[in-house]
């Protein structure tokens, strides 16, 4: 229970007092009392048109085009966004899935050579009470710079805060007898204990927003954005966000999403697995968009994600807004001589040359040791801090393109390893982890998502396997599982006998 009158929040976790305390101050409570009651009904509303919009492409059959309705922003070449804050010219290497509650990784990027953290309480991170205080605290505490050791706010990489998403809700508090939307609640923490040292040592407060589908939703964003700014006395424009364009809805109003947050906006993010599996949970039943092995089919080099990218950046570019691509999830062994160590680094460094060929003006990358090599790579074939100035008037990307299947079929091995994540995230989740580290890459919830959809989209069109042509079924599912997949799953257990604790078969 609080003293401010229609909330209740929960006790706080038992290692964890201080923090709790510190941070659900009476004037913060009613500051987050007041945010949820003046937006929550809005966020519902947001949930409520997704689900109408996808029975409307369930039942019609339509796919999404570039509206009529809006055309006079995109035609309108005058208008730009407020320039982009000289702390944020430079966004060339970020890092990225960083869940603040992991205080030892949080710390190491604090003081790495990034430009920017991903403070990542969505998809990389699994919100848990006590994972939300400790990442909540963490970041209070890096911008007081109460950390030993580690730079001034003011000379850190930049904190690039990631709330949750629409559709995640916060169960430890609830406002006039309801649970509250997770990311207001996320967001109103943030702000409300940060917003204005940051923008005092010029570092903030920035956003990332995550799973945006329209530029209605950026509309209620901005909306947040700027009763804030009223609320704790910030100038108008002071908050900024970049979207992450992770929703195939989204790519047909780039330019309406940037307009509707032209006061705020830093730019848009291209990533490629929430993007593709976007396509699976839209239009998943239309054989049409049957999406092949990732694994083996499916990347920035193909035309339906290619075309996305340089659409990302026109975009941008035209209105004075970043365009950033997404995450190198590769781990580099620790051998830097070893033939493994320079199969994955040339393999990211091939697939990120695309992006800044694209125009791109930086990217994330989980493993820090990537950060140096991918700087060295833009300082090579870039000029300046960002690439503003490449227009790309070249491009011209249609409906079609944007909406096209990349050719593949399914392989036994793309089968078994979307099998394997899948299985894994869930055993990785129930402990409190939001990603893991298997076979050489970060997984998390986008990587997931994927894996399962896939799955899900391959039994629903009876797909055959490349390899032997058994069909895709829950039958050879359980097979899979059965005659080898358990084996490997209980012996990735017990090699982190530190995050999974009791029978690892169980977990299984």
């Amino acid at each position: 229970m609080t003293m401010v009158p229609g909330v209740v929040l929960e006790d706080p976790p038992r290692d964890l007092k201080f923090e709790h305390q510190t941070l659900f101050t009476t004037d913060c409570i009613q500051f987050l009392a007041e945010l949820i009651t003046t937006f929550d009904s809005k966020v519902e509303k947001v949930l409520l048109q997704r689900a109408a919009r996808k029975i409307h492409l369930d039942v019609s059959g339509d796919l999404p085009e570039f509206s009529s309705l809006t055309s006079h922003i995109r035609d309108d070449k005058e208008w730009k966004i407020l320039p982009v804050p000289e702390r944020l010219q430079n966004r060339h290497v970020d890092v990225g899935d960083l869940a603040p509650c992991d205080t030892e990784r949080f710390l190491k990027a604090l003081k790495s050579d990034a430009q920017g953290i991903q403070v990542d309480f969505d998809d990389g991170n699994c919100p848990t009470y006590s994972n939300q205080i400790k990442g909540l605290f963490n970041v209070y505490k890096a911008v007081r710079h109460h950390f030993k050791d580690t730079p001034h706010i003011s000379e850190a990489p930049v904190l690039m805060l990631r709330p949750r998403a629409w559709n995640m809700v916060e169960h430890n508090m609830m406002v006039q007898g309801k649970e509250v939307p997770g990311p207001l609640f996320d967001y109103g923490l943030l702000v409300y204990h940060n917003g204005k040292l940051l923008f005092e040592n010029k570092s903030g407060p920035f956003f990332y927003l995550s799973k945006i589908e329209s530029h209605h939703e950026a509309r209620l964003w901005n909306d947040i954005f700027a009763w804030t700014e009223e609320k704790l006395g910030l100038p108008c424009g002071s908050i900024k966000a970049t979207v992450l364009i992770e929703n195939v809805l989204a790519t047909f109003e780039m330019d309406e999403i940037l307009y509707e947050l032209r006061e705020h906006t830093l730019g848009l993010n291209c990533g490629i697995w929430d993007y593709s599996a976007s396509f699976v949970n839209k239009f998943g039943n239309l054989s049409a968009f049957l999406l092949p092995d990732r694994s083996k089919y499916v990347n920035m080099e193909k035309p339906f994600l290619r075309s996305y990218m340089e659409l990302l950046v026109q975009t941008c570019h035209r209105r004075g807004a970043l365009a950033t691509g997404g995450m190198a999830a590769a781990i580099l062994p620790s051998d830097k001589g070893s033939s493994q160590y320079h199969r994955i680094l040339e393999k990211v460094t091939r697939l990120k040359l695309l992006e800044i060929k694209a125009g791109i003006d930086g990217f994330l990358v989980y493993d820090l040791d990537l950060i140096k090599p991918l700087q060295e790579l833009f300082l090579q074939h870039t000029n300046g801090k960002n690439q503003l100035d490449v227009l790309r008037e070249d491009v011209s990307v249609t409906r079609a393109e944007l909406l096209t299947m990349p050719s593949g079929g399914v392989t036994l091995h793309g089968l078994k390893y979307n099998i394997e994540v899948g299985i894994l995230f869930v055993a990785s989740w129930l402990t409190g982890k939001g990603h893991f580290i298997y076979q050489d890459q970060v997984e998390d919830s986008a990587t997931a998502e994927i894996s399962r959809s896939q799955v899900w989209q391959w039994i629903r069109h009876q797909v055959t396997l490349e390899d032997d042509s058994r069909m895709v079924t829950r039958g050879l599912i359980r097979d899979l599982v059965e005659e080898g997949i358990r084996v490997k799953l209980v012996d990735f257990l017990q090699s982190n006998t530190t995050k999974y604790s009791g029978d690892p078969s169980s977990h299984v």
